[in-house]
């Protein structure tokens, strides 16, 4: 508590006040000869007082005399951090003014409290902006007309796929061996013959042997940064003493793309089994461009090796096939579970947990897909006695056979620790071997959109899986089982466009999916001004919504020069982000974040990137015009348009995730040591930490809490004053890591965290596998020669087959490029 300055009143001051006293003892009345009174504040907390009349002027002078009957007005202002809590004495109370009128010797109180480290003194409300989220519910049709119906029937179709880029061609694999293309043509009449392994694949006489699967490699084609693989999952022939063999192998297209020659056979990796049935067989490639592929836990009686690493049966694998260990045609990416064992690929057996495996507790993973949107991994599991299973894999998980089945136990009290259930178990009156298919991405005006669809094979049923709130599921039949309108599906396809199709297995002919529209049409309802989001004033579209929270990045991204403003809205009062082990914060279901762009001081675009109810994230663009009142909707496949002396990329919607990766957390910039720093906070004028801010209770947007910032990882602004390795490291994390990291989404096994010894990026002194660029005596990063660096060249550049980072800019980072240089010159080594 404080009553006056530290220096005490001033000898002008006393003076008055002995006038003052004076006139009080002699009984002077009103008017000129009115007694004067001395009004005193207390001050509790951080914060000042002022009078009307002048006088009070706390901290500076909390003490002031004024004649009887003065009516003096007290206002209080918090200081950094505080909030003012009340008055006390003088007859005043509450939040508002003191009004004190003198005809006494008074003495009021002031109240503050808070933290001066703390940027907000409350929390915001945030009632307005929430995510534009899609039904959760379904009434759309599904029927099944014929496609490409002058097509001749195919020989036992178990796959149809496109190559990455080109939706020219279908590609459909038969079961004996042949892999056969057709012009992607309703009108086609024949496919031809792309490739022919008839000689390699046994089918053992069972339905579930032979050739099961193929992916093409991300980089397939010709030209620059491109290869001609392509991989097969096949039944061959054994090893002595086992019934069959399960094999992955690389094959090579002809220079013109057109045919396949299984002499180019490269064998991978196989899996010698004792029985023929439960192969799994379906391989493809993640959007971390790493091979997958799901093996059955090897038939007969259920097998306990499914739950056994040293054993591939019953697992989802996951190698990097553009890498090699010694003699294995593959290396294994770092952050699989058992990575840094020897590989298993001789048989499919191993004395230490297979490196290869990615997640175990499989029956027979027949056929599974990734969501195109976010990279989640749906499994069709085929069951035994009771469920067929729909699961979402994650890395490391295990989902249960053959300790549980759908949500039974195999055996009766089993323990399900550690086990991950499905998010549908398939009724055996509803199916009784599941065929996995996609979450539909297509065109049409569905509320199918963005919900899983997978079929059955022995009765003919088809369903869906819909994503609820919360990360819940429900399901929905389309076709009831043994329709007359449906097939026997063996597999689903997926073109490049996001459209679906079935293989009919026993007619050896190709359906489409069609999807009526339904009750809740095709997705959110997206409004067509910004002004209409609620992410905004009500009274100017320029300014953020009063609940939306602004922050900071230590390193931001580069956006062609633009000048950026960001903010986020939590969707309810107890909402909070929480951190995780590698410092990415989780992001509550419904929250929104808003990033605003300017060239020359006008706002351009609006970007808004959001968590939705079902758990997807999903981006929108913003274009504001030129009176800058507000901005419209961009549509979903983004444009560009030419401001000033530049073009400016307003994202597609599928362009925002190709960024704004699973991997690295969607957000992006939401992580503890980008956010490790002072932001001024438009609601308060304060200036304070930002994890300091947001773990204040009173706050409560960060759970759980950061006390002391210095214990927290902090990036290095990258043209500030911290060391050149520091600032360089941190311009790479920021501009390349959200791909280039463990998991990304890029077939280059890069780690350009910034937490990442120089040493582990993969990076320094090493060869690039995507072209040299004609630089002599290439390296990605080659330490003092930076006219050698790949990564350098890269960072330098803006054709479209070269430039990084490969989306959204047009403009190369000056002085991005400027401190590679610079820190590359300066490397004597990779410590």
């Amino acid at each position: 508590m404080r009553t006056a300055s530290p220096t005490g009143p001033t000898p002008q001051r006393l003076a008055t006040l002995m006038l003052a006293l004076a006139a009080g003892c002699a009984g002077a009345g009103q008017g000129a000869d009115a007694p004067w009174h001395t009004l005193s504040v207390t001050l509790a907390g951080a914060g000042t007082v002022t009078s009307t009349p002048a006088g009070i002027a706390c901290g500076a002078d909390c003490t002031e005399a004024y004649r009887q009957g003065t009516a003096v007005t007290l206002a209080a202002t918090p200081g950094a951090g505080s909030s003012f809590t009340g008055w006390s004495g003088g007859g005043c109370g509450g939040t508002g003014g003191c009004l004190v009128t003198m005809n006494a010797a008074t003495t009021v109180m002031a109240s503050f409290a808070g933290d001066p480290s703390v940027g907000l003194i409350s929390r915001p409300d945030n009632q307005t902006c929430l995510s534009f989220d899609p039904p959760t519910t379904s009434t759309a049709s599904l029927a099944l007309p014929q496609a490409f119906a002058s097509l001749p029937a195919f020989a036992a179709p178990i796959a149809m796929l496109q190559a990455p880029g080109d939706g020219s061609r279908w590609f459909v694999v038969e079961r004996g061996g042949m892999v056969r293309v057709f012009a992607n043509d309703s009108a086609v009449a024949s496919s031809g013959l792309f490739l022919d392994v008839s000689t390699l694949v046994r089918t053992a006489g069972e339905e579930e042997a032979g050739l099961l699967g193929m992916a093409f490699d991300p980089h397939f084609g010709t030209g620059a940064g491109k290869n001609r693989y392509l991989y097969l999952f096949y039944s061959g022939a054994p090893n002595p003493g086992y019934r069959l063999r399960s094999t992955i192998s690389r094959f090579t297209a002809s220079a013109t793309l057109d045919s396949a020659d299984a002499a180019t056979e490269v064998k991978l990796l196989g899996l010698d089994k004792l029985e023929t049935n439960h192969n799994g067989g379906n391989i493809a490639f993640g959007p971390d461009g790493l091979l997958y592929a799901g093996f059955g836990d090897g038939g007969g009686a259920p097998n306990p090796e499914a739950q056994d690493d040293r054993f591939l049966f019953g697992k989802m694998v996951r190698i990097d096939p553009a890498g090699t260990a010694g003699a294995v045609p593959y290396s294994i990416p770092v952050d699989n579970p058992n990575a840094g064992n020897p590989p298993c690929n001789a048989s499919g057996r191993g004395a230490a947990a297979c490196p290869e495996v990615w997640a175990r507790g499989f029956r027979n993973p027949w056929r599974w897909s990734f969501d195109r949107l976010n990279g989640r991994l749906w499994v069709g599991d085929v069951g035994w006695g009771t469920f067929e299973e729909v699961d979402i894999v994650t890395g490391g998980g295990n989902y249960g056979w053959p300790i549980t089945e759908g949500t039974a136990c195999v055996v009766a009290g089993c323990d399900r620790t550690g086990l991950t259930g499905p998010v549908h178990a398939v009724d055996r009156g509803d199916g009784q071997a599941i065929t996995g298919g996609f979450v539909y991405r297509g065109t049409q005006a569905t509320d199918l959109a963005g919900q899983y669809l997978f079929g059955d094979f022995s009765s003919k049923m088809f369903g869906a899986v819909l994503a609820g709130a919360g990360g819940t599921y429900t399901w929905r039949q389309l076709i009831a089982p043994s329709s007359a309108s449906s097939i026997n599906v063996s597999s689903f396809g997926q073109g490049n466009d996001g459209e679906l199709y079935a293989l009919d297995y026993v007619n050896g002919r190709i359906r489409r999916l069609d999807f009526s529209s339904g009750s809740g049409g095709s997705g959110p309802v997206v409004p067509a001004l910004l002004s209409g989001t609620g992410c905004v004033d009500a009274t100017d579209a320029r300014l953020p919504a009063p609940g939306l929270v602004g922050y900071d990045l230590n390193a931001p991204f580069w956006s062609d020069g633009a000048v950026k403003e960001r903010f986020f809205a939590l969707p309810t009062s107890s909402a909070a982000f929480t951190p995780g082990a590698d410092g990415d914060w989780a992001t509550p279901l419904r929250s929104v974040f808003v990033k605003n762009f300017r060239l020359g001081g006008a706002l351009i675009e609006t970007r808004l990137l959001m968590l939705q109810s079902d758990g997807d994230w999903a981006g929108y663009s913003y274009e504001w015009n030129d009176a800058q009142s507000d901005a419209a909707l961009v549509g979903g496949a983004g444009k560009e348009k030419v401001l000033a002396s530049q073009t400016w990329s307003y994202p597609s919607r599928s362009q925002c995730l190709r960024c704004h990766t699973a991997a690295a957390g969607f957000t992006l910039g939401l992580e503890t040591q980008q956010l490790n720093r002072a932001h001024a906070y438009a609601q308060t004028g304060l200036r304070a930490n930002q994890l300091t801010t947001l773990s204040a209770p009173a706050i409560a947007m960060l759970s759980p809490r950061v006390t002391d910032p210095a214990t927290q990882p902090r990036l290095a602004d990258p043209f500030g004053a911290d060391g050149i390795d520091l600032r360089a490291r941190a311009w790479l994390h920021t501009n390349c890591a959200m791909c280039h990291r463990p998991g990304g989404a890029t077939p280059v096994s890069l780690n350009l965290l910034a937490s990442t010894p120089l040493s582990g990026t993969g990076a320094c002194n090493v060869d690039p596998t995507k072209g040299t660029l004609g630089l002599a005596n290439a390296k990605l990063v080659a330490p003092g020669a930076p006219d050698s660096s790949v990564l350098l060249a890269r960072a330098n550049s803006r054709d479209a087959l070269v430039q990084m980072p490969p989306l959204g800019t047009h403009l190369v980072d000056p002085g991005g490029v400027a401190l590679l240089r610079q820190w590359i010159t300066g490397l004597t080594g990779c410590d």
